[in-house]
């Protein structure tokens, strides 16, 4: 379906719940799945309101070059203007693709993760019947067989049956990790002598690190590249006023 709508000379998308006087923010066309490749695979797209009248009065062939339509698009979607004026699909922003599928929602639970295989450039079997958490899980996997990247393994939420580096719900995406707050005591009064790295260390990590070969699932079994390196334990103390000694922390460096 992406192809069918990238090769379209023009896109014409009806919104039947906006009035002639209302927003493209409060229509359901952009907060359903299947229509996030309706948004992003066409060059030109023309919007309609529910009395078939152009939306705004919008004379141009493609109100996505219109400044006004593009801020509010990025605002309701959370989609750069760049991707809207000019989308590539392919492996390239994996989870930054996938927080922008976790803001829409499909009438039927795995088409989630089939409405995404022509926005990852992807050729996967679309098995109705099978759930949800297994058709998402099926597309992480490819996408880190075929990419590579592992941006896709950082979110927040349950985990899939299928394989718990993976969430069960692409709603996971739409929360982001924070920073570790390191606050108290312990961490105020403790001290560690940083040596920089010499650039003889360096070079020695250069040659394993450009040889490393891209992790990959193998019978839902997750491979990953590793490199052996020397490491010198670095100790620190730190006071703990509930006990009546130091307590030392080992790291490694």
């Amino acid at each position: 379906m992406f192809s069918w709508y990238r090769n379209s000379a023009l896109t014409i998308v009806h919104l039947s719940d906006v009035p002639d006087t209302g927003s493209l923010e409060s229509s359901e066309w952009l907060k359903r799945g299947w229509t996030l490749q309706e948004l992003l695979a066409p060059e030109r797209v023309v919007f309609y309101t529910k009395t078939w009248s152009l939306y705004k009065n919008l004379k141009s062939l493609n109100h996505k070059a219109d400044v006004a339509v593009l801020e509010e698009l990025e605002r309701e979607t959370k989609i750069g203007s760049r991707f809207l004026k000019s989308f590539c699909p392919g492996l390239d922003d994996a989870r930054r693709r996938l927080q922008w599928a976790s803001l829409r929602r499909t009438t039927r639970a795995e088409d989630i993760a089939y409405s995404l295989f022509g926005i990852f450039d992807l050729h996967l079997p679309v098995m109705y019947g099978e759930s949800a958490e297994n058709a998402l899980s099926r597309l992480l996997a490819e996408i880190v067989l075929q990419s590579g990247y592992i941006s896709v393994l950082d979110w927040i939420g349950e985990p899939s049956p299928f394989h718990s580096c993976f969430p069960a719900h692409i709603i996971s995406y739409q929360m982001s990790r924070s920073p570790t707050s390191q606050s108290g005591p312990e961490h105020q009064s403790s001290a560690i002598n940083r040596q920089p790295t010499s650039i003889k260390v360096l070079r020695k990590l250069r040659s394993p690190l450009a040889t490393l070969h891209h992790l990959h699932f193998l019978s839902r079994s997750l491979s990953l590249s590793t490199i052996a390196h020397r490491i010198s334990p670095v100790w620190r103390s730190t006071s703990d006023s509930f006990a009546s000694s130091n307590v030392r922390f080992p790291l490694a460096c």
